[in-house]
C-alpha cells in the first residue's frame, strides 16, 4: 500500500496517541489552574478502539507509536495497551511521555509489556519553584521516576524541558550539567501558544540561543551528537567528554515543519495531522472499517499545511489557517 503521505511528500510512520486528556499535575503552560473541562469516559477511545486504529495504519507504513496524554499514567493499567500495540506486525517502537510521577511503580511493568523508551516532562530541579510551575508537584518524585526508567531499562530516557523567560532559564546550565556523568537527553523546547497565543505567552517565549550563550559562560564546548534512536526534531550536542547529550528543538524560531512525520489522535478520536491547527477529523465512528480509517487519514493529510506558522503568532502577524483551541493536554504532548 502506498505510504501515509501529505501533499508535499512528507512520509508519516509516527502516531502519537492521546489515551486521555486528566492530569495529577496542572503545569501553568499546559493546563488553566481551575475550570478545567475534562472529557467525559465515554467519549475517551477505548484500548481496543486505540490498537484497531494502529493495526489500520501499520500496513501503510505506521512503525513508531507514542503514548500520551494529558498524564498517560493517570489512565488505569496502561501496560495493557502498550502490550496490545507491541505484538502488532511493523510496530517496532513504543514510547511514552510522562511527567515521572507514578514511573517508580510502572517502569518495570511498561518495560515488560514493551514499552521503549520515555519522555519526562521537567521544568525545574529546584523543589519550590518545580512545585510553582506544576501547581502542586514534587519534584523529588520525578527524579525517583527517573531512576525507576533508567532500572527498568527504558532507554534512551529524554527530560523534556520547556524553557520559559523569567521563570527556569536560569536553570539551563544546572539541566546540562546533568548530561555530563548520565546518558540522559536533556531536551530544551520553545515555549509554544498551543490554545493561548496571549500576551502572556510572548512575554514567556524565549528562544533557545539562550542554551548556546548558557555553555559559553560555563565554559563548555559542546559538539554534534547522534541519538540511538527516537530521533526527533531535536538539534542534539554533546558537552565534550560527557556521557550524555542535549538537545534543542525549536517550534517557534526554526520550524522544523520540512521534515514532519507526525500524526496525532486525540483521547477523544480525532485525527490532528498538525499539532498547531485546528482541523481535525474523528475516526471514532470508523474503527471497525480499516478501509474507513486508513480513508480518513489520507484526508487529515491531504489537507495538512506546510507549517504552523507559530513564529506568525509571536510577532502578531496574519495566519493562513486558524490556530486550535484545545489546549496541550487536550491534544496530547
Amino acid at each position: 500500500m502506498e505510504p501515509l503521505t501529505d501533499p508535499f511528500g512528507r512520509i508519516h510512520d509516527y502516531l502519537r496517541i492521546s489515551v486521555t486528556d486528566r492530569c495529577n499535575l496542572r503545569c501553568i503552560y499546559c493546563m488553566p489552574a481551575e475550570g478545567m473541562q475534562f472529557q467525559p469516559q465515554d467519549e475517551i477511545m477505548s484500548y481496543e478502539e486505540i490498537t484497531a486504529v494502529v493495526e489500520s495504519l501499520a500496513p501503510l507504513g505506521l512503525r513508531k507509536v507514542r503514548l500520551t496524554g494529558g498524564e498517560p499514567l493517570v489512565r488505569k493499567d496502561l501496560e495493557k495497551l502498550v502490550s496490545m500495540i507491541a505484538v502488532i506486525p511493523g510496530i517496532d517502537d513504543i514510547s511514552l511521555t510522562t511527567n515521572g510521577l507514578m514511573l517508580p511503580a510502572k517502569a518495570a511493568i511498561l518495560k515488560q509489556a514493551g514499552l521503549s523508551r520515555v519522555n519526562i516532562s521537567l521544568d525545574s530541579l529546584r523543589p519550590e519553584r518545580f512545585s510553582m510551575i506544576t501547581r502542586g508537584g514534587d519534584v523529588a518524585k520525578v527524579l525517583k521516576g527517573i531512576e525507576a526508567a533508567e532500572a527498568a531499562g527504558l532507554s534512551p530516557i529524554k527530560l523534556n524541558v520547556v524553557l520559559m523567560k523569567g521563570i527556569n532559564d536560569d536553570e539551563i546550565k544546572d539541566f546540562i550539567a546533568l548530561t555530563l556523568n548520565s546518558p540522559l537527553n536533556v531536551r530544551f523546547i520553545e515555549y509554544m501558544p498551543i490554545g493561548s497565543a496571549s500576551d502572556a505567552w510572548r512575554q514567556t517565549y524565549l528562544p533557545l540561543e539562550t542554551v548556546v550563550e548558557a555553555c559559553k559562560e560555563a565554559g563548555w564546548t559542546t559538539e554534534e551528537a547522534d541519538m540511538p534512536s527516537g530521533n526527533g526534531p531535536s538539534q542534539n550536542r554533546r558537552v565534550t567528554g560527557a556521557k550524555g547529550t542535549f538537545g534543542l528543538i525549536h517550534p517557534v524560531s526554526e520550524h522544523f515543519c520540512d521534515n514532519c512525520n507526525r500524526l496525532r489522535l486525540t483521547a477523544d478520536g480525532n485525527i490532528k495531522a498538525c499539532l498547531y491547527w485546528q482541523d481535525e477529523y474523528n475516526v471514532r465512528p470508523l474503527i471497525s472499517d480499516p478501509a474507513a480509517v486508513q480513508a480518513l487519514f489520507r484526508q487529515a493529510l491531504g489537507n495538512k499545511p506546510h507549517n504552523h506558522e507559530m513564529a506568525l503568532a509571536l510577532e502578531h502577524k496574519t495566519q493562513s489557517h486558524t490556530p486550535t483551541a484545545r489546549r496541550m493536554s487536550q491534544i496530547g504532548g
